[in-house]
């Protein structure tokens, strides 16, 4: 299983690089760790009026490597008027235009999906926002089960996004969510699809004005006994200074990526060891928003040690990036790997070979990558900046079967490595030694 990277001297006089000494061994990671990578963007690929704008967009996600797309299915849009049979998918009130375009464009190149149900229409709640929740269950069982005769092929499905805050779901109480939302679409997605997940939650990492805590919602989940196959997460960080590992609060309530252990231990007590889904995670860049932005570089480097932190939680199977271009409105979101005028973002590289380091002892680091292209094991070559100018370090190795690597280095903090897919004709970010 581990081929080894063989210590060497860069080809260069030795006295000049004897710091920069490369050793130890070159592994395939886990390949029996198995986490999906993917990303929502519901706007961008609606496309517009463009007709050749969605089939470009779909190849770009195949060069990305994308495992999965989250996509909103959005009962409001859908269901504007109340329809007369309401189970019945082919019933003249539903419009299903908009999500059959994105969805059958997806599905037919093979990109599994994650759908989200959410947004009550008027007739439903009272002429009240998409946010009040419907006045009876039944009326948002029989949109489920339309949907899902619909799009019975999608396997992962979610309750609501982010239902502990008020902006998404009135009102705000675990058990209303759970009896009159979750456990009646639990029966009916496992009624109607054959392999079906269904995932609760969708929280935001914290209560906001008037909203539950991700722990208490929790808490208010076992109370009203909740059904469900994954718990579903959206662990944002709180602030442009919090990484993937570190800068979490001490001993708030909050969820971020940085503290998902508090929402592990958790759900572990409640209901073992369900998988987690992170159905939404990002980081804002400026530019162009100079107030909760990273930079370019920053934001590259945290999309790749997001993919590492991922895959060493415990349970974590899927993580999703949002978004794929930034918004055009600054009050909005600007977490893409492209900006809103088209320019791609560092990120664009560090979503599809993310690579990150997991430090050891004595100046041992082990360094993490994966490439999400293609199928099976995968020809990769590391690299070290030696000089001014990049050397490949022991010749082309192989990921293991779903594309992760790990190689073992020896070497000070500063040392500059990246990798080459030459399936891809592309390179990781670069990492810096910290």
């Amino acid at each position: 299983m581990a081929a080894r990277l063989r210590s060497l001297l860069v080809p260069a006089a030795a006295a000049a690089v004897a710091a920069l000494v490369v050793g130890g061994t070159s592994s395939q990671a886990k390949a029996s760790r198995w986490i999906q990578y993917g990303i929502q963007d519901d706007a961008w690929l609606l496309a517009g009026p463009d007709p050749d704008a969605l089939p470009a967009r779909i190849a770009l996600l195949k060069k990305l490597g994308v495992g999965i797309v989250r996509y909103n299915l959005q009962w409001s849009a859908i269901a504007a008027k109340r329809p007369a049979a309401a189970t019945d998918a082919d019933d003249p009130a539903y419009d299903w235009t908009a999500s059959d375009t994105v969805l059958d464009a997806v599905h037919e190149v093979g990109i599994p999906v994650l759908l989200t149900v959410n947004g009550t229409p008027t007739w439903a709640n009272g002429d009240r926002p998409p946010s009040y929740a419907p006045k009876n269950s039944s009326d948002f069982t029989a949109f489920v089960t339309a949907a899902a005769r619909r799009y019975s092929w999608v396997k992962k499905w979610t309750i609501w996004n982010e239902p502990n805050q008020p902006r998404w779901l009135r009102p705000g109480s675990p058990r209303l969510y759970v009896t009159n939302l979750l456990n009646p679409s639990y029966k009916v997605l496992h009624r109607e699809i054959r392999g079906v997940q269904v995932g609760a939650g969708g929280t935001a990492p914290r209560a906001g004005t008037g909203g539950v805590s991700p722990l208490a919602w929790l808490d208010g989940l076992h109370a009203a006994h909740a059904r469900f196959d994954a718990y579903a997460h959206n662990p944002y960080p709180l602030s442009p200074q919090e990484t993937p590992f570190t800068g979490a609060c001490g001993h708030c309530t909050t969820v971020t990526l940085a503290s998902m252990p508090r929402l592990i231990a958790k759900l572990d007590k409640y209901y073992g060891k369900k998988p987690i889904w992170l159905t939404e995670y990002g980081y804002q860049t400026s530019p162009p928003d100079a107030r909760f932005g990273v930079s370019w570089a920053k934001q590259a480097q945290f999309v790749s040690e997001a993919s590492l932190r991922g895959y060493q939680l415990p349970q974590v199977t899927l993580l999703i990036h949002y978004l794929y271009r930034d918004e055009p409105d600054l009050g909005a979101w600007q977490s893409g790997l492209q900006t809103g005028s088209g320019k791609v973002k560092p990120s664009f590289d560090a979503f599809r070979l993310p690579f990150a380091s997991i430090p050891g002892a004595a100046a041992k680091t082990t360094l993490w990558g994966q490439i999400r292209t293609g199928a099976g094991r995968r020809p990769y070559v590391l690299q070290q900046l030696v000089g001014g100018g990049w050397k490949s370090l022991g010749g082309t190795r192989l990921t293991a079967s779903n594309g992760f690597f790990q190689a073992s280095v020896r070497a000070p903090k500063g040392t500059h490595f990246r990798f080459k897919s030459p399936r891809d004709h592309g390179f990781s970010p670069t990492l810096i030694l910290r």
